[in-house]
C-alpha cells in the first residue's frame, strides 16, 4: 500500500508541476492522479500537437523527468520533416547509447533518404545499431553509390526482393539500377511474381511501373478482375504481355487452381516455358494449400516443365514437400526438400522431415540428423526427434543462482528500467522496444546477464519479457523463467473443475497472452486467454454463467470462460489437442475441414496446416504442454501423447453446429 500511495503522490506532484509549466493555475483538484508526461507526450504525438509537445519537453527538463528521453523523442519525431541535422546531433548527444537515440536515428535516416541527403545519411548510418529496417538497406546502397562506391548487383537484388511492402527507398534503388541497366527486365518480373505470391499487390504494381507506367495501370486492372482481364486484354506475347497474363492466371489459381490449370492448357499454352512452369507451380501450391489429393502430381508437372530453371520460391517448394508428405511419398518429399534454398533446408522442420524421409527409405543417414535435433528437446522438432530415437527428454538442470552483482547489473541498467516504467504506465509497445534494444548489449555479456535481465522482468511479473529474454540464452536454461506458472492456484483449480489438462491450459495461455493480464489483440480479444466478447457471451450461455463485457478483464472470470470454451472445443474434437489448438487460433470450422481426406500421421497433419501462424501456434502449444507437464509434475510429458498418433475424418455426430472462434482466429 505504501508504494501505491507514493506513486499517487508522485503523479500528483508531476501534474501540479506540469500545470505550472504550461502556465495554468494549480488548483486543489489538480492534485488528483494525472497521466504522466510521457503518456501525454505520446497522445500529443499522435495528434501532432507540436505546441503541447514543446511545453511537455520544457516541463520534463524542469523536473529532471526520468522518461524525458521519450518525451523529447515524441517531440522531435513529430517535426522531422522540418528538422535539421544539428537538432538531431544535439538529441544524440543528450541520450547517447539509448534506444530513443537509435530509434530516432532510424526515423531520421528515412527522412534523409527521402531528401537524398546522402552525405548526412552515410554519417548517421555508420552509427546506426538496429539495422532492422529493410528500406534503409536500400537507401544505404544508394548512399554508397552516391559516394562513388560500386553497388553489388547481387546485394541490391536481394535487398529489393526481400522488401515485401512498397516503399520509396527500395523503389528508388530498383529504379536507379534499372536505368543503369544493372537490373534487367527479368529481375523486375521476378519481383512482381514474388509480390503476387505474397499477396502484396501494391509492391507488384510498383515493380512493373519501373518498366512502363502503363503496365502499372494494366496490372491494377487485372488485380481488380483477373477473369475479365484474361477475356478482354490478355495476350501471350510480347514478353511484358505474357508476364501480365501469367500474373492474371496466378490470381485465378489462388481461388480455383483447377480452372487456372485448364486455362493454361487450353488457351495459354503459348506462354513462354518459364512462365508456364512458374504458373504450374502456383497451381500446385494452391492445390497443396487447399489439401487437394492431386497436388503432388501437379508439382511433378511444374518441375518437369521448369527443368533446371530456378523459377520457384521457397514457399512454393515447401508446399511441394508438404504435399508429398501428405501423400506419404517419401522419395518425392526428399526431392522437394533438396530443392529448397540451403538456408531453408537447415531449418529444424525440414531437417526433421528430411530425416524422416531417409528413415522411411531405410537409409542410415537419418540417424545423425535426428540425433542433432534431439539435442534441443524444448523445441517441437527436437522433442519429436528425441522421442523417435527413444531418448529421454529431461528438463535442463537449473543454472546456479544469480549473484548479487549479476542482479545489481540488471537493476542498474537504465534501458531495462525505462522499459519497465513504460510498460507499467501502459505504453507496452514502447516499453517492449526499449527492452529488446537493451538486450542487444546485455546479450554480448553472455547467458548470465540475460538470465539476470529476465529475472528482473519475472520479479515485476512482466511475464512476456521474462519469457522472451530467457529464451535467448544458449547454454544456461532456466525453465522457471521460460515456463513460469503465474496464477498457479487459480489455474490448477479451474482446470480441475472443468476437466482440462492444466499443462495444456498453461501452454495455450503462454502462447496467447504470455500471461499479460490486460493483453488485448487488434481484433478485441481480451485477457489471459484472449477471448472475444461474443465468444464469451456464447460460452457463458452454454455453461450457465453470468456474463457482461467488463468481466473479460477480470482474471478469474477470464480463466473460467476461457477454460470452459477450450473444453467445449476439445470435446468437439474428441480430445485431440492438435485440432483444438488449431481451432483456438484459426476458428473451429477450419480444422474440421483440414482433417478431411486420408488418415495421416498427426505430425504430417500438423505440418500441412495451411496457415503459417496456426501451424506455428499448434507446434508451440503442444510442445509447451509437454514441458509444462514436466514442470508441474503431471503425466503425458511425451509430445507424441499430446500430438496423437493419427488424424483423419471425424466421426459423424448429431449436433454439428461449431462453436464460435475464440478471439484471435484468423479472418
Amino acid at each position: 500500500m505504501t508504494g501505491v500511495l507514493e506513486r499517487i503522490g508522485r503523479q500528483a506532484l508531476l501534474a501540479v508541476s506540469l500545470g505550472l509549466a504550461l502556465g495554468q493555475p494549480a488548483r486543489a483538484q489538480d492534485a488528483a492522479p494525472q497521466p504522466e508526461l510521457v503518456q501525454q507526450a505520446r497522445d500529443a504525438w499522435v495528434k501532432r500537437d507540436r505546441k503541447k509537445l514543446a511545453a511537455l519537453v520544457d516541463a520534463g527538463r524542469a523536473q529532471a523527468y526520468g522518461l524525458q528521453p521519450w518525451v523529447e523523442y515524441f517531440d522531435l519525431n513529430a517535426r522531422l520533416t522540418t528538422a535539421s541535422q544539428p537538432e538531431l546531433d544535439a538529441f544524440y548527444a543528450r541520450w547517447p547509447g539509448s534506444y530513443v537515440e537509435d530509434r530516432l536515428r532510424n526515423d531520421w535516416l528515412l527522412e534523409l533518404g527521402h531528401r537524398r541527403d546522402w552525405a548526412n545519411f552515410r554519417r548517421d548510418h555508420a552509427s546506426f545499431q538496429m539495422r532492422d529496417d529493410r528500406e534503409l538497406v536500400c537507401y544505404g546502397l544508394l548512399a554508397d553509390q552516391a559516394a562513388g562506391s560500386k553497388i553489388s548487383a547481387d546485394a541490391a537484388r536481394a535487398a529489393w526482393l526481400a522488401q515485401k511492402d512498397a516503399d520509396e527507398g527500395c523503389a528508388l534503388l530498383a529504379s536507379t539500377l534499372y536505368d543503369a541497366k544493372v537490373f534487367k527486365a527479368d529481375t523486375i518480373w521476378t519481383k512482381a511474381r514474388l509480390a503476387t505470391e505474397q499477396g502484396r499487390p501494391k509492391a507488384a504494381r510498383q515493380a512493373v511501373a519501373l518498366l512502363d507506367p502503363a503496365l502499372d495501370k494494366r496490372l491494377a486492372e487485372l488485380q481488380d478482375n483477373a477473369g475479365r482481364y484474361l477475356t478482354r486484354r490478355a495476350r501471350s506475347s510480347p514478353h511484358a504481355e505474357a508476364e501480365l497474363t501469367a500474373l492474371a492466371l496466378a490470381r485465378v489459381a489462388a481461388n480455383d487452381p483447377d480452372q487456372a490449370a485448364d486455362l493454361l492448357a487450353d488457351k495459354w499454352s503459348r506462354l513462354p516455358t518459364e512462365a508456364q512452369a512458374w504458373l504450374l507451380g502456383q497451381v500446385a501450391k494452391q492445390k497443396a494449400f487447399k489439401l487437394q489429393a492431386d497436388a503432388p502430381e501437379a508439382f511433378e508437372r511444374a518441375f518437369k516443365r521448369a527443368g533446371d530453371a530456378p523459377v520457384f520460391s521457397d514457399d512454393t517448394l515447401a508446399w511441394a514437400a508438404r504435399a508429398a508428405l501428405r501423400a506419404q511419398d517419401w522419395p518425392a518429399a526428399q526431392r522437394a526438400i533438396a530443392r529448397l534454398s540451403p538456408a531453408e533446408q537447415r531449418e529444424p522442420g525440414w531437417t526433421f522431415w528430411r530425416a524422416r524421409a531417409l528413415q522411411a527409405q531405410g537409409q542410415a543417414a537419418a540417424q545423425p540428423l535426428l540425433a542433432e535435433l534431439a539435442t534441443q528437446p524444448l523445441s517441437f522438432y527436437g522433442r519429436l526427434a528425441a522421442e523417435a530415437l527413444n531418448q529421454p527428454t529431461p528438463l535442463p538442470p537449473a543454472p546456479a543462482p544469480l549473484s548479487p552483482a549479476e542482479r545489481g547489473a540488471a537493476k542498474a541498467n537504465a534501458g531495462l528500467q525505462r522499459a519497465l516504467q513504460l510498460i507499467a504506465l501502459g505504453l507496452r509497445s514502447e516499453g517492449v522496444r526499449e527492452w529488446n534494444f537493451s538486450l542487444r548489449e546485455i546479450s554480448q555479456r553472455g547467458d548470465r546477464a540475460l538470465l539476470a535481465a529476465a529475472q528482473e522482468a519475472c520479479d515485476r511479473e512482466v511475464w512476456d519479457r521474462c519469457i522472451n529474454t530467457s529464451e535467448r540464452t544458449r547454454t544456461e536454461v532456466d525453465i522457471a523463467q521460460r515456463y513460469p506458472t503465474p496464477h498457479r492456484n487459480e489455474l490448477l483449480s479451474q482446470a480441475r473443475e472443468v476437466g482440462l489438462d492444466a499443462a495444456y491450459v498453461y501452454a495455450l495461455i503462454r502462447q496467447e497472452s504470455r500471461f499479460v493480464l490486460d493483453a488485448r489483440s487488434h481484433v478485441g480479444a481480451s485477457g489471459l486467454m484472449q477471448v472475444m466478447p461474443a465468444t464469451a457471451k456464447w460460452t457463458a450461455k452454454k455453461v450457465g454463467m453470468d456474463y457482461s463485457p467488463s468481466l473479460l478483464h477480470d482474471r478469474d472470470f477470464n480463466l473460467r470462460i476461457g477454460t470452459n470454451y477450450l473444453k467445449l472445443v476439445l470435446d468437439r474434437f474428441d480430445g485431440a489437442q492438435a485440432l483444438a489448438a488449431a481451432a483456438y487460433n484459426a476458428g473451429p470450422t477450419r480444422p474440421a475441414r483440414w482433417r478431411d481426406g486420408p488418415v495421416l500421421d498427426a505430425a504430417i497433419w500438423a505440418e500441412n496446416i495451411p496457415f503459417n501462424e496456426t501451424r506455428d501456434y499448434v507446434r508451440k502449444v503442444l510442445v509447451g504442454g509437454a514441458v509444462y507437464a514436466q514442470v508441474l509434475g503431471l503425466p503425458a510429458t511425451r509430445l507424441r501423447e499430446r500430438l496423437g498418433a493419427t488424424i483423419g475424418p471425424a466421426t459423424p455426430r448429431g449436433d454439428d453446429t461449431p462453436p464460435p472462434a475464440a478471439g484471435n482466429a484468423l479472418p
